[in-house]
């Protein structure tokens, strides 16, 4: 833990993860904040989950797409505008009762707006630490976040519950505006320059490491959607015991990203953190009761937040500074989408075959999982004593002949 308390003596790191942090957890708030006070007003779980299709799809297409315009009208600017129309959209959807379909739009919009601060907070990383320090801060990051997934729901679901769906939104736009403004303001923030990037958009998917952990991403998150819902399915929505299985999956993974942070990176390195979460899943499916949940999800938790950190390393190390924010944002969208899906995936096998049935998609995706880096291991950049950071921006010099 030294290592970590060194790292977090490093100039603005405490500051800019604190930041990152405040700024993030509204998005583990808002859908199920948006799912409670769409069915207490229409009545309907299907239109709540339209209306959450609606904003995934947003947040899908804006993930490369404002991580990009971050290089092209700067940092700050982007957040700025992004932060305001999110907070104008879900205040309004919070505020305006409506019928289904604008609900929807607005929903759309919200997604489409969500200000970009991971892919802006990965992209100035690499500018506030020396290349040995790189990766643990990876992993530190995808540890920290588990504190998002563990109490944004928690909070939302009390204050939703307890005082109004309204208020429930309400409180996650006071959070956002606080964390925007915190995050912005920052020093690096301003001090960090994309460079605007040469590429068509989408061209930095070509670049195997990038294909390889927006697949990988997508997959792992998708396996982790279906789990919730199997979880939620076997105790109910309002069983004690389902809040605590979740969160002790969310401690695994906490735990494995912070003892692993500083586990060297080679080339199986992806692949075996996801054989760690398989085999946590797979053990999970034999006995659903509580304490048995609770103890395998928390080894499958364990490989979760060191292989979202792979997962970073080998993107900043395989691409352009100036690729890196849409480089990001592809690996963002890839894992909105497997979330997406893997929750459709799990609902349509419980409703067939009871809460097993979320199990096994979360089995199958996980596997999947564990294959792809397997195979592709050629693709995995071998980061055992290499330098994490981008690749420099370099422009032709012109030669004057002799």
């Amino acid at each position: 833990m030294s290592s970590y308390r060194n790292l977090l003596a490093a100039p603005g790191v405490a500051r800019i993860i604190g930041a990152q942090l405040l700024a993030r957890f509204p998005f583990g708030m808002l859908s199920l904040a948006f799912l409670l006070h769409i069915e207490q007003v229409t009545g309907s779980y299907g239109a709540a989950g339209l209306v959450l299709a609606a904003t995934s799809i947003g947040q899908a297409i804006a993930g490369p797409l404002t991580s990009r315009w971050m290089g092209s009208w700067g940092m700050r600017k982007v957040l700025v505008t992004t932060l305001v129309v999110s907070v104008i959209v879900v205040s309004t959807i919070a505020l305006v009762v409506m019928p289904v379909p604008l609900y929807m739009v607005l929903g759309f919009l919200a997604g489409i707006s969500t200000p970009p601060i991971q892919p802006a907070v990965r992209t100035i990383y690499p500018k506030m630490v020396t290349s040995q320090q790189l990766t643990p801060l990876f992993s530190l990051d995808a540890s920290a976040q588990e504190i998002i997934w563990v109490l944004g729901p928690v909070i939302t679901t009390f204050v939703s519950t307890q005082v109004g769906t309204v208020w429930g939104i309400m409180l996650a736009v006071v959070i956002m505006v606080a964390g925007g403004i915190w995050f912005i303001a920052s020093p690096e923030v301003g001090r960090v320059r994309i460079p605007r990037s040469r590429r068509k958009l989408g061209q930095v998917l070509a670049k195997p490491p990038v294909l390889l952990a927006t697949v990988v991403g997508f997959l792992l998150i998708g396996a982790c959607s279906a789990i919730e819902a199997g979880v939620v399915a076997t105790f109910g929505h309002d069983g004690l015991e389902a809040g605590i299985v979740l969160a002790v999956f969310s401690i695994g993974s906490l735990a494995g990203g912070l003892a692993l942070g500083h586990v060297p990176i080679g080339p199986w390195a992806l692949a075996r953190r996801m054989f760690v979460v398989f085999a946590g899943v797979a053990l999970a499916a034999v006995f659903l009761n509580a304490w048995w949940l609770a103890a395998t999800l928390f080894i499958a938790g364990i490989g979760i937040a060191p292989a979202l950190a792979v997962l970073f390393a080998i993107v900043s190390s395989s691409v352009k500074f100036s690729d890196t924010a849409e480089a990001y944002g592809w690996v963002g969208t890839g894992q909105l989408i497997g979330a997406a899906l893997g929750s459709a995936a799990a609902g349509f096998l419980i409703d067939e075959s009871g809460p097993s049935g979320a199990f096994w998609a979360a089995i199958a995706l996980a596997f999947v999982g564990f294959l792809v880096p397997a195979a592709g291991k050629r693709w995995h950049p071998d980061l055992r004593g290499r330098d994490a950071s981008p690749l420099a921006d370099t422009e032709p010099v012109p030669v004057q002949p002799s």
